[in-house]
């Protein structure tokens, strides 16, 4: 099985990467079939894992690449990798401000996020989440696109740490989609209904992966501030989603000590693997 994904292009990789990273989410959210409540506690515990296992990823798979390659191009480093990385949590940012959404952790409060709208909460929770799956789709799809350029890319990008950057997602897409899918089971709605909801929010990962492969594969130069970015943004929503609902029910220890695990995991991953 190894033999065949290696052997497969840069796009199709990233296809099935994304498509592996959704079913993650799926699985995570076919939990409503089995309880129709989940304990505060081991939600803040899985979402402080996610955020752990996103904050490694950001730089291990991501931000220190991107250093290594505008270090060796010869250019300013620091510089080009702080403006991708800006530019990434700055998309975020206005995402977050221009479309109307609604994160997990205020699933039960009155007033959605963005601008007023009265479109269904089960819609803007989805947004939401769909919103934040981008930036995890597209690194996945740039790791692999990187791997189509046998250049400098070579110094710091292989094979193996896409396969980690992709495991770690994965991984932490398990919980997100849980968060998604429970709080409408307990607002009422039906299983199937749930189940629907918190896996259809990391559709749109395939899609990103395959875009993200794509913009490396066709321009070449872009590569270090796409992974930039894409670190950018996906400790961005770490840290404004992700932490603050797993420190939102008193749970500060367990949560603080899940994503230090979440971390570590993540950063053995991409260090033994990569």
């Amino acid at each position: 099985m190894h033999d065949f994904f290696v052997q497969l292009s840069p796009l199709w990789q990233a296809l099935l990467a994304g498509t592996f990273t959704w079913s993650l989410t799926a699985m995570g959210a076919t939990t409503v079939f089995f309880k129709d409540r989940f304990s505060e506690r081991s939600s803040d515990v899985m979402m402080g894992f996610a955020a752990g296992v996103m904050i490694a990823a950001g730089f291990w798979s991501l931000l220190a690449p991107s250093i290594l390659i505008l270090e060796h191009r010869e250019t300013t480093a620091w510089l080009g990798a702080a403006l991708g990385f800006l530019a990434g949590a700055g998309f975020i940012r206005l995402a977050d401000r221009v479309i109307p959404h609604l994160h997990p952790s205020a699933a039960k409060l009155a007033e959605p996020e963005g601008p007023p709208t009265k479109w269904r909460r089960s819609t803007l929770l989805l947004i939401a989440m769909t919103l934040h799956n981008i930036p995890e789709g597209a690194a996945v799809g740039i790791a692999y696109g990187a791997l189509a350029h046998q250049t400098d890319y070579a110094l710091s990008t292989t094979m193996a740490g896409a396969i980690a950057l992709t495991l770690g997602i994965g991984l932490q897409n398990i919980p997100e989609g849980l968060a998604v899918a429970m709080p409408l089971r307990q607002q009422g709605r039906s299983k199937g209904y749930a189940f629907f909801y918190g896996q259809a929010s990391a559709l749109v990962e395939p899609a990103a992966a395959v875009l993200g492969a794509l913009a490396v594969m066709q321009t070449e130069w872009i590569l270090p501030y796409a992974l930039a970015f894409a670190a950018g943004a996906m400790v961005f929503v770490s840290v404004e989603e992700l932490i603050p609902e797993s420190q939102s029910h008193g749970n500060t220890d367990l949560a603080t000590l899940a994503t230090i695990a979440g971390f570590t995991v993540m950063m053995c991953l991409d260090v033994g693997l990569g």
